[in-house]
């Protein structure tokens, strides 16, 4: 009569036993958030970041781990939905407990996420060129500023190619209608006219781009060289690089730089109507540097296709996770306030060469290069920064933000100080 009360103490101390272990195994590995979109309209660009992060963890994992623990990838899909990026962002730090997140592409789904990561104080590391007019000491911006970006890009168009009329074209989000902000002023102060800039908004997988491009062409038939900026974000390039191709519009015709397209982009559709086209990244997949070569070697070999291309984004989540590691081993933990600070200042190897640092207003260096596409959806170099430009919070070109800095190290501690008044304006950003 007494073995079955005896089974159900064994059975509930094991039981407890086993809770205590798995509990333990919890303690033992230092959880990872990734937060990028596997379904929807983004998923084409940001699917390939899941499998980076997924495979720079595997990596750290053979070296060791951090702080003598191993890393465990907690992958969610916020599937292009904005708002959900704010309930997985919260699932991610509250209930998985991660160290730090890596994700987001959009800067819809950044500014979705911003107010949940400085409400519970973590980290995210956002790899994606933005718009600047921001500095969180809960975000390290490892994408491109404009400065690194997107004014460099109409510096080469004006001064190289002759351009004098501009298309701004982009997708109906923040990203693109504040970057073309500044980049209208930047034009206008160097003495553009008004009726020389054309600027157009789609939304997000738009697909009917006929009677844009159309405009377009008309546009560009004033006498004067003309040029597309683009914006534009998503599986919407597809059709609209198609349909320049329908209407004859060629690069020798009206060039086109893209912000947002990238060799992942380029895989898998008809590069022929692009050749010419350009694109102003800090990383092309043909930069040719040992870093590099290993880095391609690597993912081939993880992802088990030597036909899958790497691009600039990717290498961001190499250098914010390369950082990430040394920061946690500077500050001997994962604590997010003493990561914050461990961060700055941090220098690591980036893909072309040369090596990034993370700046006090959690901006990284970066090179600037503008890419030629080639047939086989590659880019060639044809014009690149002679070093690496430190990333800029505020424009220097918009009323406003002229006057402001970021600088989160002690004893400013600030995203958002006039210069002029000597004061903080938010205690973030």
């Amino acid at each position: 009569m007494k073995i079955k009360p005896l089974v159900t103490g064994i059975a509930l101390s094991l039981s407890a036993s086993t809770l205590a272990f798995n509990v333990m195994a919890a303690d033992d590995t230092i959880k990872v958030g990734v937060l990028h979109s596997l379904s929807g309209t983004m998923a084409i660009s940001e699917t390939t970041l899941k499998d980076t992060m997924l495979m720079l963890i595997d990596e750290q994992n053979k070296k060791g781990g951090v702080l003598g623990k191993k890393l465990e990838a907690v992958v969610v899909d916020p599937a292009s939905n904005w708002p959900l990026f704010a309930e997985k962002a919260r699932e991610l730090i509250a209930k998985d407990k991660v160290a730090a997140v890596f994700g987001g592409w959009t800067s819809v789904s950044r500014k979705s996420v911003l107010p949940v990561f400085e409400e519970l104080n973590s980290i995210l590391f956002y790899p994606v060129q933005y718009e600047g007019e921001e500095s969180s000491k809960n975000v390290f911006y490892t994408g491109a500023a404009p400065n690194q970006q997107a004014v460099p890009a109409v510096d080469y168009l004006m001064k190289d190619l002759g351009v004098q009329r501009w298309v701004l074209a982009g997708t109906d989000y923040v990203y693109p209608r504040t970057t073309n902000k500044i980049l209208e002023a930047y034009l206008k102060a160097k003495g553009v006219a008004a009726e020389d800039i054309m600027i157009n908004y789609t939304p997000f997988g738009h697909s009917d781009w006929q009677s844009i491009v159309s405009d377009i062409k008309k546009f560009g038939s004033a006498g004067k060289k003309t040029a597309v900026v683009s914006t534009i974000n998503g599986d919407a390039n597809v059709p609209f690089y198609k349909e320049l191709g329908n209407q004859g519009i060629s690069a020798e015709d009206i060039p086109v730089v893209a912000f947002s397209v990238g060799e992942e982009e380029l895989s898998g559709i008809d590069t022929a109507p692009l050749v010419g086209h350009l694109a102003a990244w800090n990383y092309f997949m043909s930069v040719e540097d040992d870093a590099n070569d290993t880095f391609i070697e690597a993912w081939h070999k993880f992802i088990g296709n030597e036909e899958r291309v790497t691009n600039d984004p990717m290498e961001a989540h190499y250098i914010g996770f390369n950082m990430w590691i040394e920061a946690i081993n500077k500050a001997g933990t994962t604590d997010p306030e003493a990561v914050q600070q461990a961060m700055i200042g941090v220098t690591v190897p980036n893909l072309s060469g040369g090596y990034a640092t993370m700046m006090p207003n959690h901006h990284i260096t970066k090179p600037v290069l503008i890419g030629e596409i080639q047939d086989d959806g590659q880019f060639e170099t044809v014009w690149q920064t002679s070093g690496t430009v430190a990333g800029d919070a505020w424009s220097d070109y918009l009323e406003g933000s002229r006057d402001l800095m970021a600088d989160w190290q002690a004893p400013l501690t600030c995203g958002n100080y006039n210069v002029k008044t000597g004061k903080c304006s938010g205690q973030n950003y």
